[in-house]
């Protein structure tokens, strides 16, 4: 591993900050020996339908682990129809939520999960706004490994009940995510555990990598030129390009790495703000805001993401949570995927890039979407009417609207 900032190298243990400059750790791999680009392809099909088909490119001294919840390998569907109301040429939507808990947090715990095994834990653990708690909780109970799962005491019911429901040991701290996060640092200090996104956070934030990954290859080996993606600490964002820009170095495709266009939500949003005052400094907010799986105020990797977006040519914008709430909707209605609350942020975003004119019409753009909506259903609770009719069917001609072709 080494800093992010200073460039320090450090073993391969649980260890995620830098103790001469305290900046970030990451995994850091060895300069590749000259590639055959097409055996490597190759060797890739011939792998696992899971996101261990590139376990070349993971953190793990064994290669793929046995016994675990598979993850990744999701549809990256053609959205011809959301394209043409949002008035675009062509958009794809990488649905992670067909993951085995319904979120992209799968990725990263398992891939966290496997090296935790490596390293000889038996204890993991997270702080969680919802999506990695039912991940973190599923996948330990598949592995057979004791968990501990910290989230907001005021947390949506329907994570809630999709993390206890593993038999965790779930702890609703009364607070934000960052007063979650701090308490998961002091029980880190005190406990032999891998914190998934704590101590083990180098290996877990690799996991987002295989999304890049897997748009390339669902795409034929080829780079898209867009991609607009939720941003809460900043680590998929910034990993998501990471894993292109490897492929790119490999040869296995070719190109550049998309325009990077990150969303939040208004009500917390320290990383779009930075962007807009054109600093890479992310004051901590207090978050308020309907997407919880968001609400980071203070975001790890935030100055990384602001200068990822500059240097790609892409923005970070947010957006409110009634524009939220509408692009749940709208991602529903043109593609029948129903999104939690973070995929809302992410449409959103794409139809306010579009209605602003960034994007060309000609581009390849890939939204992505992280979440299931089952998990925050109170969220469209009143966007829509269900008629109430008798049953006659001179009650249902009497209320419901018709298509004006059958009325006729």
């Amino acid at each position: 591993m080494t800093c992010k900032e200073c460039k320090t190298v450090y073993p391969l243990e649980a260890k995620y900050v830098c103790e001469r400059c305290f900046g970030p750790l990451e995994v850091a791999y060895a300069p590749p020996a000259e590639i055959d680009a097409d055996a490597l392809r190759r060797r890739i099909q011939a792998g696992p339908h899971s996101l261990w088909r590139y376990r070349d490119f993971l953190p793990l001294a064994n290669g793929a682990p046995r016994g675990l919840l598979p993850a990744g390998w999701t549809p990256l569907l053609k959205a011809d129809r959301l394209a043409e109301r949002l008035g675009l040429g062509e958009v794809w939507i990488k649905n992670d939520a067909a993951n085995p808990t319904h979120s992209f947090k799968d990725r990263v715990v398992a891939v966290a999960l496997a090296r935790a095994k490596e390293l000889g834990y038996e204890v993991v653990a997270c702080a969680s706004t919802g999506n990695l708690a039912n991940a973190v909780a599923a996948h330990a109970a598949a592995a057979g490994l004791d968990s501990y799962v910290f989230i907001p005491s005021d947390l949506e019911e329907q994570k809630i009940l999709a993390t206890g429901v593993y038999g965790t040991h779930l702890v609703a701290v009364r607070g934000n995510y960052d007063d979650v996060n701090r308490l998961c640092t002091e029980v880190a200090g005190e406990h032999d555990w891998a914190f998934v996104n704590i101590n083990m956070r180098p290996y877990y934030a690799e996991g987002s990598k295989t999304i890049a990954y897997e748009i390339a290859e669902q795409l034929g080996w080829a780079v898209p030129d867009r991609i607009v993606g939720p941003i809460a600490s900043g680590s998929l964002f910034t990993k998501i390009a990471k894993g292109f820009e490897e492929w790119i170095e490999l040869g296995l495709v070719k190109g550049a790495v998309p325009t990077m266009n990150g969303a939040q939500a208004a009500g917390c949003s320290p990383v779009a703000t930075a962007f807009a005052e054109g600093t890479d400094i992310c004051r901590p907010v207090k978050p308020d805001t309907i997407a919880k799986s968001l609400a980071i105020g203070n975001p790890a990797d935030g100055p990384y993401a602001v200068e990822l977006a500059r240097k790609t040519g892409g923005a970070i914008d947010a957006v409110s949570d009634d524009e939220v709430r509408q692009g749940i909707k709208l991602l529903a209605e043109t593609t029948g995927i129903f999104t939690e609350t973070a995929g809302g942020v992410t449409t959103a975003v794409l139809k306010k890039l579009a209605e602003r004119g960034d994007i060309d019409p000609n581009e390849r753009v890939v939204a992505i979407i992280t979440g299931e909506g089952l998990k925050t259903l109170d969220v469209v609770r009143g966007t829509f009417e269900a008629y109430e009719i008798d049953a006659r069917y001179e009650s249902f001609e009497e209320k419901v609207d018709l298509p004006a072709e059958v009325a006729a």
